[in-house]
């Protein structure tokens, strides 16, 4: 992910897109399984998340191809992140849709 992309937030956290501002890891852009700070755009009138918050989360889908080491490829639809508190522990208690299991 690049700074300034749009993300679907996949868990019940109350968020429904946010914006990515920063990496965590690279200075390139965030890549499956990585940390990321991203600004809330969206989200619904009673979540934990309210709009406009700056939250970390974990990418859990993302459209740009990743490449194994036995040659396989995933790849998905759409970018989406599930959303973390500062010690790693998901905000939400339900993730929807596939997601990356990321045995490399």
């Amino acid at each position: 992910m690049q700074m300034m992309t749009v993300l679907k937030v996949v868990d019940n956290s109350g968020a429904k897109k946010v914006m990515c501002i920063q990496a965590l890891k690279g200075n390139k852009g965030a890549r499956l399984g990585d940390t990321i700070i991203a600004s809330v755009k969206e989200a619904f009138p009673n979540g934990k998340v309210k709009k406009g918050k700056l939250v970390s989360g974990v990418v859990v889908r993302a459209a740009m191809q990743r490449g194994h080491c036995d040659g396989s490829e995933v790849k998905f639809d759409d970018n989406a992140m599930v959303l973390v508190d500062k010690q790693g522990q998901a905000i939400g208690t339900r993730d929807f849709g596939p997601e990356h299991e990321g045995g490399e």
